[in-house]
């Protein structure tokens, strides 16, 4: 174990200001490696990998076999499908939808719902529940979002975002992990700016989600992009696929 890696770890336990993890991780665990590699993942999926970076991502997640997992707004399943082979036949991956989403854009409970029937996927589950709720049937060891929060805010507004990390906690057991992945916006854009844009300052996550009562574990810049000027929406070909993306981890007290 590096010593960078050490401090942090302490830092962690005692709990101190979270770390940032750099760069890619020295060896990547079987599990998450033979996850990647699975056949039956679609080509549009593993094109995607070289920007995703789903190994350190899952390293950084804390993802581990057996581990039950909540990805929320899975979208195209990108992730659930290797949350799947990563946790394994003991584990389970939920699907969570939320019901506000899935009643105007129906095929996004749709497309979970046929990912959850693929016999390759047998460990995964549909949840399509409101975001100030997010039922699933057992507490979960990670709460998972990825490029979902800004929309959140953005269009639900401040306050119900507010309830969905009360949700989220909630969800959790003692000890669980909240990861979140978003577009990084510049302090201080107006939300007629932000909505254009389809981004968030990583200060306001943070500041909601310590609210909600989660302690701030550590960043991974391992989507960083310091080309990304942060003023052009993020469909915008230019930088669409590889926009500076901030990863946080929080955690739920375990007392």
């Amino acid at each position: 174990m590096s010593f960078r890696l050490a401090a942090c770890l302490l830092a962690i336990e005692l709990g101190l200001a979270g770390c940032v993890v750099k760069g890619a991780p020295k060896a990547i665990p079987a599990y998450i490696a033979s996850a990647i590699a699975a056949k039956d993942r679609p080509q549009t999926d593993v094109d995607r990998d070289a920007n995703r970076k789903p190994a350190q991502l899952l390293i950084f997640a804390e993802v581990r076999p057996n581990s039950q997992i909540a990805d929320i707004m899975p979208g195209g399943g990108y992730f659930t499908r290797l949350f799947s082979h990563a946790v394994g036949a003991h584990g389970h991956v939920y699907a969570v939808v939320p019901s506000e989403l899935a009643q105007v854009q129906p095929k996004a409970a749709e497309d979970a719902k046929a990912l959850a029937a693929d016999p390759a996927y047998g460990n995964v589950s549909v949840s399509i529940t409101p975001t100030t709720s997010l039922s699933v049937s057992a507490p979960v060891d990670i709460a998972w979002t990825s490029d979902n929060y800004h929309d959140l805010y953005i269009f639900f507004g401040a306050d119900q975002a507010q309830l969905f990390d009360k949700a989220v906690f909630k969800m959790l057991r003692p000890g669980g992990l909240y990861i979140v992945i978003d577009h990084v916006a510049n302090s201080g854009m107006s939300a007629s700016a932000l909505k254009k844009l389809h981004r968030i300052d990583p200060a306001v996550v943070k500041e909601q989600a310590l609210a909600a009562g989660f302690q701030f574990v550590g960043s991974s810049d391992v989507l960083g992009n310091a080309d990304d000027s942060h003023d052009d929406p993020v469909f915008v070909p230019a930088i669409r696929g590889h926009t500076d993306q901030f990863v946080y981890k929080f955690r739920k007290p375990k007392g």
